[in-house]
Formats: C-alpha cells, sequence, structure tokens
C-alpha cells in the first residue's frame, strides 16, 4: 500500500450542517464515524485494500467564511475509487435522494482513459467531489 493515502482532512465552513452530506456519502463507501470532537468528526474504512481516514473539519482563520474556489491554491477535488459502472450509478442514486449538488452525472470521460465513468458532485461548500469507475488492465 505504499504510496497510498492514509488521511484526508476536508475544511468546511460548519462541519455539524455538512455531517448528514458526509455520512451519506461516506457511509455509502464504507466509512463509518470514529470521532466527534470540537473541529469536526472523523470517519475511517479499513479494508484489504488498506486503511484510509477523512476528517471533516471546521474551518478557522480569516478566510474561513470565503466560498471555496478549486481554482485557487490548495484542493481542487477529491475522486474515490467506484467498484463498478453500476456503483457510480447508485451513488448518484443516493446524490439525488439527498439532495446534493450534481455537477456532471454519470458519464463516460474517454479522455481520462478507457472505460472512465464517474459522476462528479458538490459538497455543501462547495467542495468538488468524484466517485469513479474505470476498469483494471
Amino acid at each position: 500500500m505504499r504510496g497510498s493515502i492514509h488521511h484526508l482532512d476536508l475544511t468546511v465552513k460548519d462541519p455539524w450542517a455538512s455531517r448528514d452530506f458526509y455520512a451519506a456519502v461516506l457511509g455509502f463507501m464504507g466509512y463509518r464515524e470514529v470521532a466527534d470532537h470540537e473541529r469536526g468528526f472523523d470517519y475511517d474504512r479499513d479494508g484489504p485494500e488498506g486503511f484510509c481516514s477523512i476528517g471533516i473539519m471546521k474551518a478557522q482563520g480569516p478566510n474561513a467564511g470565503r466560498a471555496h474556489d478549486r481554482y485557487s491554491p490548495g484542493l481542487h477535488h477529491v475522486a474515490w475509487t467506484a467498484e463498478s459502472r453500476e456503483d457510480v450509478d447508485a451513488m448518484h442514486a443516493l446524490l439525488q435522494e439527498i439532495g446534493a449538488t450534481i455537477l456532471d452525472p454519470p458519464a463516460d470521460y474517454p479522455r481520462y482513459g478507457e472505460g472512465y465513468y464517474a459522476v462528479f458532485f458538490a459538497d455543501p461548500d462547495g467542495l468538488k467531489l468524484e466517485y469513479v469507475f474505470k476498469p483494471r488492465r
């Protein structure tokens, strides 16, 4: 698992306002909430492919209230691996069910590689997220 991501912290304006969104999306992918603290909460996923933790943290500092701009220095987007095209479609259905912002519905994106199939969406603060299936060769 050398080089895999161990943990990722995302800063949001209000973690508790985003909690239902992240509980649904991360829960769908097999993450479970493991900590709730004064700055936010953490989700962990541990399986045969390795461990990963995602923290949803309260933004702080002079820019804490600004809107997210993925084209400024910092995070552009996060993409998670789906098991199949049907898995991407199931995520899309979940996103519709919870009223999430869909940036691009499930589609083929051949410019990213053969078989690349993804849905792009945003969290309540406008962070761009992606759920993608790309067949292994």
